[in-house]
C-alpha cells in the first residue's frame, strides 16, 4: 500500500513510521548532539512539512487537531524533533495570523510548493539584536539566542528591536541571506538535537516586505492567536515525550526488569509494587492526554473563526490550553522520573538512554515556567480575569 500524505489516516501512519525510524538512533543522536540535518531531511522526504498549509495554497490542509497528533507522535521517539516540527508548523502559519494578506499568500504557497522548513529565534527576552532602517529596507546587527533549528531552515524568523520603538520587529529571511553566523554554542542537558544556539548578525539585510504585519485587521483577537497555538504545541511535545518514556519503560519491564527479591513472584510483570506504579502512571497519563485533546478541539474551533474570533473566545481557549499545559508538565516530569521505579537499577545504563526523556522535557519546560500559567488560571478562577495574550508568547 502506498501512503498518501494528504489523507489524515495516512499522514498519522507516516508520522508513526518516521517516529519508529528515528527511535532506532535516538540515543546515539542525543549523545552526538549537533545540527539535525539528517532528521529535517527525513521530515522533507515524509511529505509532512506542508501539513497545515490550506489546500487552496497547495498544502495538505490538516486541522490543528490532527497536526498536533503528528507532533506528539514524532516526540515519542525524539523530543528534539517533535519540538522542531511543532515550531515549523506554528511558523508556517505566521503570515496567516500576524502578517498581511500578501504575506499569508506568499509564505503558504512557497512552503507548499518548495517543501520548505521553518525555524526561529524570536525570543523577545533577548534584546541584543538591533534593527535599523536603511532606505526602504533594514539592516540587522547583534546577537540572538535560542535559534532552534535555524542552521537547517529554509525560512528563518527572528525578532529585533529598533531604537525608540517599544515593540520588536518580527521578520523572516531566507537561508541564503548573507551575514548570519551560527555560533554553534548549544551544549545543554536536553533537547540536544534542536541546535538551539545563538546567532551573530553582521549587517544582515531585511527587506521591507520581510517584516511581518500589520495583520488584517491589526486589532483582531486572531492576530495574537498563534501564541496560544504555540503553547498547545509545546503541550503535545511534552505528552509525546512522556508517552515515549512510558512505552520504552513498559517494554523494558516486560523483557528485562527483575522482580524485587521479597515480592514473592517470578516475573516483574507480576510484582505488585511495579503493577501499582504502572496503574498510577497510566491514570495520570490518560488524564493529561484527554485534557490536551479537549484543548485541541477548542483551538480548532477558534481557528476556524479566523478574524471573527472575539477577545473573550480567545481568552477562554487560552485557559483551556494553559490548563492542559500545566497538567502535561506536572505529569510529564513525574512519569519521566518515575520510570526508573518500574525498570530498576540496570535501566540506568547509558546505552538505554532512559534519562533523555526527563532531560528533554525538563530543558523544554524551563523556557516557559508553568507557574505563570497557573497564576493566570487562578486569576480567571477567582477574578474572572482572562489572560493577556501577546503576539509571540
Amino acid at each position: 500500500m502506498v501512503l498518501d500524505a494528504t489523507k489524515p489516516k495516512d499522514y498519522i501512519d507516516i508520522a508513526t513510521s518516521l517516529s519508529q525510524e528515528l527511535a532506532k538512533t535516538a540515543v546515539q543522536r542525543d549523545e552526538k548532539a549537533g545540527v539535525p540535518e539528517e532528521e529535517v531531511n527525513l521530515l522533507r522526504e515524509s511529505g509532512l512539512l506542508p501539513l497545515i498549509v490550506p489546500k487552496q495554497y497547495g498544502g495538505i490542509g490538516a486541522t490543528w487537531v490532527d497536526a498536533l497528533k503528528v507532533v506528539k507522535e514524532l516526540s515519542k521517539s525524539d523530543g528534539s524533533i517533535g519540538q522542531l516540527y511543532g515550531n515549523h508548523l506554528n511558523l508556517a502559519a505566521l503570515g496567516h495570523v500576524s502578517g498581511t494578506s500578501a504575506q499569508k499568500d506568499k509564505y503558504y504557497r512557497e512552503t507548499a510548493k518548495n517543501n520548505l522548513f521553518w525555524a526561529n529565534a524570536i525570543n523577545t527576552r533577548d534584546t541584543r539584536l538591533k534593527i535599523t532602517p536603511e532606505g526602504d529596507n533594514f539592516r540587522v546587527n547583534g546577537v540572538k539566542s535560542f535559534g532552534t533549528g535555524i542552521a537547517v531552515a529554509d525560512f528563518r524568523v527572528f525578532s529585533a528591536l529598533q531604537d525608540g520603538v517599544e515593540l520588536p520587529f518580527v521578520f523572516v529571511i531566507p537561508k541564503e541571506r548573507e551575514g548570519l553566523i551560527s555560533n554553534q554554542d548549544w551544549d545543554n542537558i536536553g533537547q540536544r538535537r534542536t541546535d538551539s544556539g545563538s546567532f551573530t548578525f553582521n549587517n544582515v539585510l531585511v527587506e521591507k516586505d520581510e517584516i511581518f504585519g500589520p495583520s488584517d485587521p491589526p486589532d483582531s483577537a486572531f492576530a495574537t492567536f498563534l501564541g496560544i497555538i504555540a503553547q498547545l504545541t509545546k503541550t503535545f511535545v511534552y505528552l509525546g515525550i512522556t508517552e515515549g518514556a512510558f512505552a520504552a519503560a513498559r517494554e523494558y519491564t516486560k523483557t528485562t526488569t527483575k522482580p524485587w527479591i521479597t515480592s514473592g513472584v517470578d516475573s516483574a510483570d507480576q510484582d505488585p509494587y511495579i503493577l501499582r506504579h504502572y496503574g498510577d502512571i497510566w491514570v495520570e497519563l490518560q488524564a493529561a492526554i484527554s485534557l490536551a485533546d479537549h484543548a485541541a478541539q477548542k483551538v480548532q474551533l477558534a481557528w476556524d473563526k479566523d478574524a471573527a474570533l472575539t477577545y473573550e473566545e480567545r481568552g477562554e481557549v487560552a485557559i483551556a490550553v494553559f490548563t492542559s499545559k500545566a497538567l502535561a508538565t506536572r505529569v510529564g516530569l513525574d512519569i519521566t522520573s518515575r520510570i526508573f521505579e518500574v525498570t530498576g537499577t540496570r535501566a540506568t545504563a547509558t546505552k538505554y538512554g532512559f534519562d533523555r526523556y526527563w532531560r528533554d522535557l525538563r530543558t523544554f519546560t524551563l523556557h516557559d515556567p508553568v507557574d505563570y500559567k497557573l497564576k493566570a488560571i487562578g486569576d480567571w478562577v477567582l477574578n474572572n480575569q482572562l489572560p493577556v495574550i501577546t503576539q509571540y508568547s
